[in-house]
């Protein structure tokens, strides 16, 4: 399974941890989507960052 993440609000005065979560998911601007595999690693930065960003489980090749 895949994880579309999208970012939704900005980073911009939020923690310094928060804004390097974001950019570790490749994340690199507003709106912008990124498709990654359902791993741990990936739900727990997701975690970290839910009130930014808006998650949709896709069924992955």
């Amino acid at each position: 399974m895949k994880l579309a993440i999208t970012q939704r609000r900005s980073a911009i005065g939020r923690s310094r941890k928060q804004q390097l979560t974001i950019r570790a998911l490749g994340i690199r601007r507003l709106h912008q989507v990124v498709v990654h595999e359902d791993t741990p690693q990936i739900r727990g930065m997701i975690a970290k960052v839910v009130h930014l960003v808006e998650v949709v489980e896709q069924e992955g090749s």
